[in-house]
């Protein structure tokens, strides 16, 4: 089968209404993990979630475990949800990857099965997908982060004030787990109104002007004395080390290099703009993955 993003996921899910079996993988835990719960969800009553949901591990199933398990009738429901997580164990445990494909040709139609592959492996498993209905959940562009932080501070009540989801954004980054730890940790702040970027920073430990992106612009902008009185704040803050200082650099100065051949090649104005941000979705370099090139292009072109 082929492998679906999660907005085809989605739209079949709440279109078509659930597969047979699933298999999910890609880099986004936080994102399998809302899959698996939508669809749950969808099938099962809460009620009855007790008698007809199983999640195990695959590491810890023999080569009967899975067929025992989705060959239990559903009780005082049409369908069971079985989910299996960590079926990249399977990949050396090849007798419980052979039961499992095996099942996955003859389903049985009263029970749903979710395989879920950890981001430490996020390379597909042919066999598994081609077996049964697979979704990657990878790194999500900036804008669609964005949508999801938004989306999870509603759920929890939690408002931003101007600037201060962005702020939050730019100290975390696309870690999504760890953008949900913040957002319940700003959700236990006792106010009516909405959080502002200073209550963002008192949380987070990082204030507006001392972020890794502040340090990397103080770079491009020729700001040494900028640039080098952050240095310490930063590498105190937590997840900080000097590679990933170097990391945050690289992706600008590509763009700036990017950015200075269009320069050179005779592009102005618009015509530049609109090259430089061609060329990166042409080539999507490794070490631009995640970066919103929209925003970083406006400042490569400024650099060169």
């Amino acid at each position: 089968m082929p492998t679906h993003t999660m907005k085809t996921f989605y739209g079949k899910l709440k279109k078509q209404g659930p597969e047979a079996a699933y298999y999910f993988l890609g880099s986004e835990d936080v994102l399998k993990d809302e899959a698996v719960s939508q669809i749950i969800g969808r099938v099962l009553d809460k009620s009855l979630q007790d008698f007809n949901l199983d999640q195990v591990s695959a590491s810890q199933m023999d080569p009967a475990g899975l067929t025992d398990l989705c060959s239990t009738l559903p009780m005082m429901a049409d369908r069971r949800v079985v989910v299996v997580r960590g079926v990249e164990a399977w990949k050396r445990k090849t007798r419980a990857k052979k039961a499992a494909v095996a099942y996955l040709q003859d389903p049985a139609p009263e029970t749903l099965l979710i395989l879920v592959q950890s981001a430490t492996d996020e390379k597909p498993d042919k066999a598994l997908a081609d077996a049964a209905y697979t979704v990657d959940f990878g790194e999500m562009s900036p804008e669609d982060t964005a949508r999801w932080l938004k989306r999870e501070a509603g759920q929890r009540g939690v408002r931003f004030d101007r600037g201060a989801g962005e702020h939050l954004l730019a100290t975390v980054g696309a870690n999504l787990a760890a953008l949900r730890s913040e957002v319940a940790k700003l959700s236990g702040l006792v106010v009516d109104a909405p959080i502002t970027v200073q209550q963002v920073g008192d949380v987070v430990g990082i204030h507006q002007g001392e972020t890794l992106t502040d340090w990397r612009d103080a770079v491009l902008a020729g700001d040494t004395a900028r640039a080098a009185s952050l240095i310490e704040s930063i590498l105190n803050q937590s997840g900080t080390t000097g590679v990933r200082m170097v990391m945050a650099l690289s992706p600008a100065l590509i763009g700036v290099g990017v950015a200075r051949a269009h320069y050179d090649a005779g592009k102005r104005g618009r015509a530049l703009y609109s090259a430089v941000l061609d060329s990166i979705k042409a080539v999507r370099p490794m070490s631009l993955k995640g970066l919103d090139w929209k925003i970083g292009r406006a400042t490569w072109r400024e650099r060169v």
